[in-house]
């Protein structure tokens, strides 16, 4: 099921407040298939830039439209909508798989195994389309991978942007671990009886 932005994005704010693109652990980012490679990093960008592809953007070996696509995240996310930004003249992608939390997924693993959800989807050049999510099964993801299996025709599979909507669950998992380390009790902080004066006197 997808949906289109049939309001003013400006007035309703859908650029920033939806974007979990800050939440990309954008280095971690990878792609099977892509052509240039490093090239996957350039589609998660802000909303505002979806139609932006002058820093470049993901594309498959010639004749080869598959593509997967792996996203962690720097804290866990809810997503309620995916949006996919594909190239023209049949480059789009024509479906999309997804799974949830699993690590190294490569093309036979993605065939092979039952997707979270899959959509068909349509050539989406304008970035007006999002896919709804089946919300419930979309709670606490520490990663996501995207298959691509198809295009509409083309050559090579082109896409331009990837945005998820959704909200981030915790606090970033790095700053999690800085907590706990300095809540933790360091013995240099606790001085003995002795040293803080406070030891009892030893009556012979």
């Amino acid at each position: 099921m997808a949906c289109t932005h049939d309001h003013s994005c400006e007035e309703h704010d859908c650029s920033s407040s939806w974007s979990l693109y800050k939440h990309v652990d954008l280095p971690k980012v990878s792609a099977l298939n892509e052509a240039v490679p490093g090239s996957v990093r350039n589609v998660f960008k802000a909303w505002e830039r979806r139609l932006d592809s002058s820093d470049g953007y993901l594309e498959s070996n010639e004749g080869d439209p598959e593509l997967i696509v792996f996203i962690p995240f720097t804290s866990d996310v809810k997503i309620r909508s995916i949006c996919i930004v594909g190239g023209a003249d049949g480059t789009s992608p024509s479906k999309m798989r997804v799974f949830i939390n699993r690590d190294g997924i490569d093309f036979s693993d993605a065939q092979s195994m039952q997707a979270v959800q899959e959509w068909d989807l349509v050539e989406n050049t304008q970035g007006i389309l999002e896919y709804q999510t089946k919300y419930s099964r979309f709670q606490s993801v520490a990663s996501i991978t995207l298959h691509f299996p198809d295009n509409f025709g083309g050559g090579t599979t082109q896409i331009h942007y990837i945005g998820f909507k959704g909200e981030a669950t915790q606090l970033k998992r790095d700053a999690v671990v800085n907590i706990v380390y300095e809540l933790m009790p360091n013995p240099s902080d606790h001085k003995t009886r002795a040293e803080t004066g406070g030891g009892f006197s030893h009556v012979e």
